[in-house]
């Protein structure tokens, strides 16, 4: 069975991390998978949000130990088998990054290192009362190599970031919530129930509009403000020219609710 499930509802997408047996922890075929998933459910229409969790009690525990402590898959130290030029453009972190489809994480478990930059990378996470994130990347002698040192920062400012990576902190829901690392907590027997409630509430807006908006609050990170303005600006004119943007000026008009095409 694969190591990343996918099940599209609607226009919903949930993948799933499928190695419940060792904590869903990461396997080269895992990050393979991953990535291309992710970019089939962005170019797909119909696909107006992506839903990310776990299976089993565990979201992802990052590297797998058990697997490099034996020199096979990721981090062995068998340099034998290492590329002279690592291309990282198609790697999970840079491809999530990359998303115009927004990205919910229904954080069901522990999310350690690689597991914890995966929730991170997504734009809305969803935590179960039972769910952790643990930065151990120092406890076993890395950093975080997955876009953890770009997004912590930038989520909760540069000391408390520095406090959590310096440590190897791990984070209860409760705390990720005080931090501002996770929108909500809910019951563990509620978590995908409210995050696909999220979710579909994102994908009954216009798709375009909302991919969009995504686009523009990306760009923004490395922007000034006055050619910000200007991107948008042309962001804008298409959308003028959009079926959705004439239905939902109709819908407002005749207090209907929209029915969106992303066309």
């Amino acid at each position: 069975m694969s190591e990343v499930l996918l099940e599209k509802s609607g226009h919903i997408a949930v993948l799933t991390l499928n190695r419940p047996d060792r904590l869903n922890a990461i396997s080269g075929e895992m990050l393979e998978t991953l990535a291309s998933t992710l970019v089939e459910c962005d170019a797909d229409r119909s696909v107006h949000a992506i839903v990310i969790t776990g299976a089993g009690r565990g979201f992802c525990a990052g590297l797998d130990l058990v697997d490099a402590s034996t020199n096979k898959g990721i981090g062995s130290t068998d340099n034998s088998s290492m590329p002279a030029h690592l291309d990282l453009r198609n790697a999970p972190p840079t491809v999530l990054h990359s998303l115009n489809t927004p990205t919910l994480c229904a954080l069901n478990g522990g999310a350690a290192g690689y597991g914890m930059d995966l929730a991170l990378g997504c734009d809305i996470r969803i935590a179960a009362e039972s769910a952790k994130l643990a930065a151990a990347f120092t406890r076993r002698g890395v950093l975080p190599e997955s876009g953890g040192t770009w997004l912590l920062p930038r989520l909760v400012g540069w000391a408390k970031a520095a406090e959590i990576i310096f440590t190897g902190r791990t984070l209860s829901s409760e705390q990720c919530l005080e931090l501002g690392l996770v929108n909500r907590v809910v019951p563990d027997e509620m978590l995908m129930k409210e995050t696909l409630a999220l979710a579909e509430e994102i994908a009954a807006n216009a798709p375009m509009a909302v991919q969009a908006s995504k686009r523009m609050m990306r760009a923004a990170l490395s922007e000034e403000f006055d050619d910000h303005i200007d991107h948008v600006f042309l962001q804008l004119l298409p959308l003028f020219r959009s079926r959705d943007f004439r239905e939902g000026m109709a819908a407002f008009l005749e207090k209907r609710k929209p029915e969106f095409e992303g066309r």
